[in-house]
């Protein structure tokens, strides 16, 4: 059975002596795992009962510093020694999937190693959701002093962008996020032990761990969570990997706005930072392969490309570059109508699962062709020991799913049957109007089988939006022919975000579009939209008086 010491450390004044004990521990034939604090002064050692703590003590010493076993009187939460059986789960990241897994695994009564090779919180905190919500966000407040509907009467003005203190702005919260809702959660919860390093595995049941400072530690598990998400995928688009092209992580650091900019790609993420960038100065061209949210209901994306193109966005549908250079500061595209030239070229046509490097195959765990990890309901992979969650499965690439399914990927891995059902999914696409969509479409309800009647109704119809002076969009709910059951929901709206999680419970509640219709709604908001469009199955709203029931 193994145990889990704690050692009071002195001499240490940075975090390379921290690095240094840890790496002494880690160096122990026999210790599972080893986390060192220099805030704390404190080690916490998982090892194998049959190594003597003077072994411990002997290894840091050996390192320059002191230590001494100290198990009583640590503060915080208590600690104690694992019991009998107690698992033992290894968990590879420690983004959204990676951290709700943890948690609820320590909760369930196991101890985890959580193992980071890069920046502690994943893509989320860091490089993928609050960063570009902030970004976002400051760009719709750039548009709105620059124009608004209602201009007659509060006089615009164009506004001074200041980059470099937009940046700090935004880096400053996604530190104060990452810190609060990763970092120190980790260090205050004292089952689990974090490793700095890459881990592919041995075995079904052992992980070799190459450490930051070059060192390999061998940590055997009895369950393990594949979390390491997605990385940006880079199209093989000659001399393209010449060039000092942008991938989203380089556009959401970036120090300056470039004068004109050319994305290539027409799903999520290339037109949310296709507008911030054009509202914040960019001139602007996107490169869609087909049409934009080509993914979506056809309307979804006609209405996108139909506000871009009037705040000024060159959209390009059925353009592809087939060659790309960089000369003297500025990129050249070729496509087979003409050239394009541009300061900056960001890539976004996707994201790939971050599986290559696990050595995958030798434990037999199955993936698709895109290396995306194959999960059934319970998160569990083909290889029985070995479960996987977050954006390098083959599931929907949402953190809240990420999270949704490390929550139950640890129950099932600590004894416990829970299932992920994704038929009333929510998403939200951040532009402005923005998409937002739960269940079915039209087109995957036929896939499926399944005979539909569906409605749409114009913003035109919605009293918020008619207040707001802004009625860019529509709301289109997608009912099961001959019952009425609501099937699906697809909104473009400016608040469309706010009101797909109502469709989404009406989904989940299997509520007929009559049904949707008899609820009340409080008027003038923007969710009343989905009452009146479930009338529309019956009714003519424009009979209607202004919030009649």
């Amino acid at each position: 059975m193994s145990q889990k010491i704690f050692l009071r450390i002195t001499g240490m004044t940075c975090a390379h002596c921290a690095h240094s004990v840890e790496k002494s521990l880690l160096g122990i034939h026999g210790v599972d795992s080893a986390q060192v604090s220099l805030a704390t002064n404190q080690a916490e050692v998982f090892l194998q009962s049959s190594i003597p703590t003077e072994a411990l003590l002997a290894a840091v010493t050996q390192a320059g510093y002191g230590a001494k076993v100290e198990q009583d009187s640590l503060p915080g939460p208590a600690r104690s020694l694992p019991e009998p059986g107690q698992p033992h789960i290894a968990i590879i990241g420690s983004g959204g999937a990676a951290m709700a897994a943890a948690l609820k695994a320590v909760e369930r009564g196991a101890r985890v190693t959580l193992i980071e090779r890069g920046t502690i919180g994943g893509t989320c905190v860091n490089v993928g959701c609050v960063p570009s919500k902030i970004l976002i966000r400051a760009a719709h407040i750039a548009h709105l002093r620059r124009a608004s509907p209602f201009d007659a009467g509060i006089a615009a003005q164009e506004p001074v962008i200041r980059r470099d203190r937009l940046l700090a702005q935004q880096q400053g919260r996604v530190e104060e996020l990452r810190y609060a809702k990763y970092e120190g959660i980790l260090a205050q919860t004292p089952a689990i032990s974090v490793l700095r390093g890459e881990a592919t595995f041995q075995n079904a049941q052992t992980l070799s761990v190459v450490l930051a400072d070059g060192g390999v530690h061998e940590l055997r598990f009895d369950r393990c969570l594949i979390a390491t998400g997605a990385i940006p995928a880079i199209p093989p688009l000659p001399g393209l990997a010449n060039t000092p092209y942008w991938t989203s992580t380089e556009a959401l650091a970036s120090e300056a706005i470039p004068e004109r900019l050319v994305v290539i790609g027409a799903s999520v993420v290339a037109v949310e930072l296709a507008q911030a960038f054009a509202r914040l100065g960019s001139k602007v061209t996107i490169l869609a392969r087909s049409v934009l949210l080509s993914h979506e209901d056809p309307a979804i994306g006609e209405a996108i490309t139909s506000a871009f193109r009037a705040e000024g966005i060159d959209v390009l549908e059925h353009t592809q570059p087939n060659q790309a250079d960089y000369n003297d500061g500025q990129f050249l595209l070729t496509t087979g109508n003409g050239h394009l030239r541009a300061d900056r070229l960001l890539i976004a046509t996707g994201r790939a699962p971050n599986t290559h490097s696990l050595n995958l195959a030798a434990v037999g765990v199955e993936v698709n062709a895109h290396g995306a990890i194959v999960i059934d309901k319970m998160m569990r992979t083909s290889t029985p020991c070995i479960f996987a969650a977050g954006d390098c499965t083959d599931q929907p690439q949402f953190v809240y799913v990420a999270a949704a399914a490390g929550t139950r990927a640890a129950i099932n891995m600590t004894g416990g049957e829970a299932e992920l059902d994704l038929s009333a999914m929510p998403a939200v696409v951040f532009t402005d109007p923005q998409v937002a969509t739960a269940g079915y479409s039209e087109a995957k309800a036929r896939q499926q089988g399944i005979e539909t009647e569906s409605r749409t109704l114009t913003l035109d119809n919605v009293p918020r939006a008619l207040a707001n002076f802004d009625t860019r969009g529509f709301i289109k709910l997608v009912a099961e022919a001959g019952t009425g059951r609501l099937l699906g929901v697809q909104a473009v709206a400016p608040e469309a975000g706010e009101l797909i999680q109502s469709a989404a419970l009406a989904i989940r509640n299997h509520m007929t579009v009559q049904e949707l219709a008899d609820q009340l709604f409080p008027y003038l908001t923007m969710v009343e939209g989905l009452k009146l469009a479930a009338q529309t199955f019956n009714k003519d709203v424009k009979q209607l008086s202004c919030c009649a029931g």
